[in-house]
């Protein structure tokens, strides 16, 4: 029986749906809130508090409330900023705050001959039309200009003409909204989500009066902190329970067209915690001012052991020893910020990274210079991580040589090595297929990055003994590249690469792939997972050009947010990658081996138990509970479901 789709008997214009005002979000959400899970939204909270920071940001707000009502799926925004203008628009003719609600890129925030807005996180002008066509129901009250005014919308059409309500003394803008219940998964509220996104905020805006009112629990929490990004700093050491290095911590401030801040404490932890927000919005998967400041922390720190002569006898310090233990938070404001996407995880200004990188060196080497007793307990530490890494890479070579002899005659023919043993730098690609083996091959740094081509789908090991799976050719070979064993066999010390980086297609088969190489590692080389070795590659799907500027989406809802955050007139011309092996080994490069532009998941485990069951479930012999995943969850990926 065939599967091929029937054909349609014509293809004219008939056939072409041009989708108009919001009815690209209903139809597409995912790629403006990132999702339709609870992520999602709580975004839509997120989305409407922006707009009401912007105006704090350009002087004319200094409180904030939020209020998540009894019924626990519907929010309150209130500023006391200018109120959104309610005046016709002389091309539209319609009502400022109507068109705002209504029409994707429309807002105050383009125009830059006009200082009404310096700063901004909304720069799209999406956030509040995308919460409005996501919401059941909408109620907008602005206040200026001596009245009150109402309007009220219903899946982003609106339900009521613009109301003069009555008179009003006061000024700002008021949003109230219910989540659709049709589009997202739960439209019920987390408080606490709610609260600790809120107070982050407060810290990051250190004038900013942030009230949270829960009318569940008649609980109502100031979240104000004047104290700003230093007592954030203390928070974060105190709440990880992680040991300063030294009582004092480093701090400075920038003033004027480049605003930024950042605080920072060395601790005895070994990991390292850095938190950047741009113009007050958080951005998880850094950027340019990340890769700024991490080069700024080098640079001072080695500076100073330069400059006083620090005798660390041969010892090599890397980047990595110097931001060991490291606790720091970084804002920076951007007049024109370009986020990668509409959800705002990652800036892409590169201007902003020398900003950065002058600005952090500069006054971190000052404050070393002029604190002699923190800065020598600095590089002491720094010094001993150093000495601790280089024992545990000489006991891992130990290790690794007491076996070479005669597993390196054992390695699988098919392995490109890397030349360097050092663990804090290789890494291993583990590739789907020869023809993307050989791309990763000619794309990598063979310096540091090996490769190991897997051939199709690999065994399924969920129900099979450790001996059982090692009889699969390609699970031996791969058990054999990383050198530790599997099962009670598992030597962490064998250990070959310090990253081991799954990168397969971005396609469904890439990602069956995957969650059968997760498995195995999660079943046969738990510790690898336990200790932060495994990764996930983030390859793209998708090449789109705009003018001069070129996009990579990871996959359909990746380029749809990218297209969202674009101009309406934009011209694009988009390419779809078959596949890793079609793609050329230079773009292979740029963008998914390159340390300093790629984008890779660390796995994690928050919880052993639910990992199990979700393993069981997904991949074990017994049918029934698959089945009834994939009914539930049908439009989600096995990878966000496992929540690796």
């Amino acid at each position: 029986m065939s599967t091929t789709p029937p054909k349609p008997s014509k293809y004219t214009t008939d056939e072409i749906t041009a989708l108009e005002g919001l009815e690209p979000v209903r139809v597409r959400p995912a790629m403006y809130i990132g999702g339709v899970d609870a992520k999602g939204l709580h975004h839509l909270v997120m989305e409407i508090v922006d707009n009401s920071i912007d105006e704090y940001l350009n002087g004319y707000a200094d409180h904030i409330l939020v209020v998540l009502h009894k019924s626990g799926d519907a929010i309150t925004v209130q500023d006391n900023g200018r109120g959104i203008p309610v005046d016709t628009h002389p091309k539209y003719k319609i009502s400022g705050l109507e068109l705002v609600l209504t029409k994707l890129h429309a807002g105050g925030k383009f125009n830059n001959k006009d200082s009404n807005y310096f700063y901004s996180g909304g720069l799209h002008g999406v956030g509040a039309s995308v919460v409005n066509a996501l919401s059941k129901k909408l109620i907008a009250n602005v206040r200026r200009d001596g009245f009150e005014y109402q309007m009220t919308f219903a899946k982003g059409i609106p339900q009521t003409k613009l109301e003069k309500i009555g008179p009003f003394r006061g000024h700002g803008t008021i949003i109230t909204f219910h989540p659709d219940d049709t589009i997202f998964k739960t439209t019920r509220f987390d408080a606490d989500t709610i609260h600790h996104r809120l107070e982050d905020i407060s810290y990051i805006h250190a004038g900013l009066n942030i009230t949270f009112r829960n009318d569940i629990t008649a609980e109502s929490v100031d979240l104000s902190h004047p104290g700003g990004i230093p007592d954030f700093l203390v928070k974060l050491v105190m709440d990880d329970q992680k040991a300063p290095v030294t009582e004092a911590a480093f701090h400075a401030k920038r003033e004027g067209e480049d605003r930024m801040e950042i605080a920072l404490q060395w601790t005895q932890s070994t990991d390292e915690t850095l938190r950047s927000y741009v113009n007050g919005i958080r951005t998880p998967n850094g950027g340019t001012h990340e890769n700024g400041f991490k080069s700024a922390l080098r640079k001072a720190v080695n500076n100073y052991i330069e400059t006083h002569d620090v005798k660390i006898k041969g010892l090599k310090i890397t980047a990595d020893d110097i931001r060991e233990g490291v606790v720091a938070i970084l804002s920076v404001f951007v007049q024109n910020p370009e986020f990668e996407g509409q959800t705002k995880q990652r800036l892409n200004n590169g201007e902003t990274e020398a900003k950065v990188d002058n600005f952090v060196r500069t006054a971190l080497e000052t404050w070393l210079n002029s604190n002699g007793s923190a800065a020598d307990a600095i590089v002491g530490r720094i010094v001993l991580a150093a000495k601790a890494r280089e024992a545990s890479r000489a006991a891992i070579e130990i290790t690794r040589k007491s076996v070479s002899n005669t597993r390196r005659l054992s390695l699988p023919g098919k392995l490109a090595d890397c030349k360097s043993a050092d663990l804090g730098h290789t890494e291993l690609f583990i590739v789907e297929g020869d023809s993307a083996g050989g791309s990763a091959k000619q794309g990598r740094n063979n310096a540091t990055q090996a490769v190991l081509p897997l051939r199709g789908k690999i065994l399924n090991g969920e129900d099979l003994t450790t001996l059982d799976v090692l009889k699969n050719a390609e699970l031996a070979d791969l058990t054999n590249a990383i050198g530790t064993g599997a099962g009670d066999k598992f030597q962490y010390g064998g250990l070959r690469y310090g990253k081991i980086i799954l990168l397969m297609d971005a396609d469904a088969d890439g990602y069956h792939i995957c969650t059968l190489l997760l498995g195995f590692f999660f079943r046969h080389m738990p510790e690898l997972v336990r200790k932060g070795h495994i990764f996930i590659a983030q390859p793209p799907l998708y090449r789109l050009d705009v003018g001069k500027e070129t996009y990579w989406a990871r996959d359909d809802e990746h380029k749809e947010e990218i297209i969202g955050g674009l101009r309406s007139n934009s011209k694009i011309d988009i390419t779809r990658f078959k596949g890793l092996g079609e793609m050329p080994a230079r773009v292979l490069a740029q963008t998914t081996l390159d340390v300093k532009t790629r984008t890779v998941l660390k796995v994690e485990v928050e919880s052993n138990l639910e990992a199990h069951d979700a393993f069981r479930d997904l991949m074990g012999s017994d049918a029934a509970p698959r089945y009834k995943f994939i009914m539930e969850k049908a439009d989600q990926t096995v990878a966000e479901d496992l929540d690796l």
